[in-house]
């Protein structure tokens, strides 16, 4: 007796890296939303893995970029906090919503900002997402830069661009500190000069 093939699961194809194995499942037009036991889409599981080939096909296939998973990741957020640059490219391209937030309450800029990924905050500066917009500690994305990073170039950079772009110097953090004066009390000088030149409080 004849067996039937087993369908193509899209999941699987994705865990494995299995461009070849992708494509045939989005000729066959399988469900690109299905997830796995912890609510994540393929596009999800691609961007974690980095596989930038994989992540443009579901995208051009239309997959959702602000599905979330069980723990309120989607996969713009996480190309945000990991710098998958190449892959935030291709679904800023997709109109993503900026308002959905992790599960601290943050747009993808805030914990880009937070690991120093110039390049992902340089492109995400240039979209409509909220520059000042505060996450769940009340927190900005400059905040999280001046705070959590260690003011090596990178940081100096991000704050640059930060700045430049419009964010508001001077948003405090629930304790009424602001940026600079965390600045000067980690001893960040060259961001203490960044802030100080747009005449920072």
């Amino acid at each position: 007796m004849e067996a039937f093939p087993r369908p193509i699961s899209l999941l699987d194809v994705v865990k494995k890296h299995d461009v070849a194995g992708v494509k045939e499942a989005l000729r066959k037009r399988v469900n690109l939303e299905i997830t796995d036991s912890q609510k994540r889409t393929p596009l999800l599981i691609a961007t974690e893995n980095n596989d930038v080939e994989i992540a443009w096909l579901l995208i051009s296939a239309g997959a959702d970029v602000n599905a979330q998973d069980a723990k309120h990741e989607t996969p713009l957020l996480r190309a945000g906090s990991d710098g998958r640059l190449q892959i935030l490219r291709f679904m800023l391209k997709a109109k993503p919503n900026f308002k959905v937030l992790d599960r601290h309450g943050a747009t993808p800029l805030i914990p880009a900002a937070e690991k120093g990924h110039v390049e992902v905050v340089r492109e995400l500066v240039q979209t409509k997402i909220n520059l000042d917009h505060r996450n769940q500690l009340g927190w900005t994305a400059l905040m999280e830069a001046v705070v959590l990073g260690d003011g090596s170039p990178r940081y100096q950079e991000v704050v640059k661009i930060l700045i430049e772009a419009g964010a508001d110097p001077n948003i405090p953090d629930v304790d009424g500190i602001t940026p600079l004066a965390h600045a000067r009390r980690k001893k960040l000088n060259k961001i203490v000069e960044i802030l100080e030149s747009v005449k920072a409080k």
